[in-house]
């Protein structure tokens, strides 16, 4: 499903079970060994996913541990993003020579609890939230920007290794197109030789899910011609 909002440069693996035969590595069962049942599937299925998408791009197996904020550290040379909530899995993964930096969320379309959309909101974003809600219904318009929010901070963690509070993105969703812009409002890092100043990312709603997905894509490298090549045609 999630695939459907990332380019092709990014694995997508997703499931709406937990495998039955699903292992982890004897380090990721130290991390959730005193977990409870519900924490424990949903860290056991997302490193299922993200090792069926490491045999698709053709890596071996490894082990994704959390880091110092939760982040999931991958294999060297790549990238990715890990999601989860009551009936969904997914991770993503890509070659860090493709993709500079991927961040992916789930959430149930159903409104946020009574004022957490207060606490993760600027005064602006809930305006547009309002005028969403009554413009086109049937969408959980205030969850889609706090899953676009948990996007934006995925994908900005790898690139700065900093914190990013709610308030420091500034998120504008277009209901028509499927996509949302992000604002930073804190100094981004250099990234491919200019200061990032946002991100754009996409979204869908399927099978009760808002989803949503920010994808920076590496520069392409131009190939250079072997040497000697222009001269025999000169």
């Amino acid at each position: 499903m999630i695939e459907s909002i990332l380019p092709g440069a990014v694995t997508a693996v997703d499931t709406f079970v937990d495998p039955p035969g699903a292992d982890l590595f004897p380090e990721e069962e130290a991390v959730v060994r005193k977990a409870v049942d519900k924490r424990r599937r949903e860290f056991t299925t997302a490193r299922w996913c993200a090792r069926q998408a490491m045999r698709q791009i053709g890596i071996a197996p490894a082990p994704v541990l959390p880091g110092t904020r939760g982040e999931p550290q991958w294999p060297f040379g790549m990238v990715g993003s890990i999601t989860h909530c009551a009936g969904y899995r997914a991770a993503v993964l890509a070659e860090q020579e493709k993709v500079t930096t991927v961040g992916i969320d789930a959430e149930p379309n159903e409104a946020l609890a009574n004022g957490v959309l207060e606490a993760v909101s600027l005064a602006e974003e809930r305006d547009r939230i309002a005028v969403l809600l009554r413009d086109h219904p049937g969408i959980a318009w205030d969850r889609m920007l706090f899953s676009a929010k948990e996007s934006v901070y995925k994908a900005w963690f790898p690139l700065t290794a900093r914190w990013l509070d709610f308030e420091d993105a500034n998120i504008v969703i277009d209901p028509l197109n499927g996509t949302f812009n992000a604002a930073l409002l804190v100094t981004g890092p250099w990234v491919h030789g200019r200061r990032l100043s946002g991100f754009s990312g996409r979204w869908l709603v399927e099978q009760g899910l808002v989803v949503t997905a920010i994808t920076v894509l590496a520069p392409v490298v131009p190939k250079t011609r072997p040497a000697g090549r222009l001269a025999a045609h000169r």
